[in-house]
């Protein structure tokens, strides 16, 4: 695939909103696109860049028997209420209810699960 066909804009300039280098190169060579604090989109030449990591990692846990396990990121709140995290985290996290009315939370850490 040509660069030219790839999602994302390159150019030479330095955006103004970078404060590290490494922000700066990501989005000037077309990697990653700011949308707001914290969050970036994933432009194609990252993602094929990811796998190629995320490869090499399973391979190497394969290797010594490792395993791989994949956690939810929507949690129920009764298990956060247990560990006591769900009353000690502020307004950080983000709690909601399902369509069932149970008290749900976007997990920020995942050793609850």
């Amino acid at each position: 695939m040509k660069l030219e066909n790839l999602v994302g804009d390159r150019f030479k300039e330095r955006p103004v909103e970078c404060g590290i280098d490494s922000h700066a190169l990501m989005i000037r060579g077309g990697y990653i696109k700011h949308m707001t604090n914290g969050i970036f989109s994933s432009y194609t030449i990252l993602r094929r860049i990811t796998r190629k990591i995320e490869q090499i990692i399973r391979e190497e846990m394969d290797a010594i028997d490792g395993q791989e396990v994949v956690f939810p990121v929507v949690m129920p709140a009764t298990i956060w209420q247990e560990s006591g995290r769900y009353e000690s985290i502020g307004k950080e996290l983000l709690r909601f209810k399902d369509r069932n009315e149970i008290p749900m939370l976007l997990g920020m850490t995942h050793e609850e699960a």
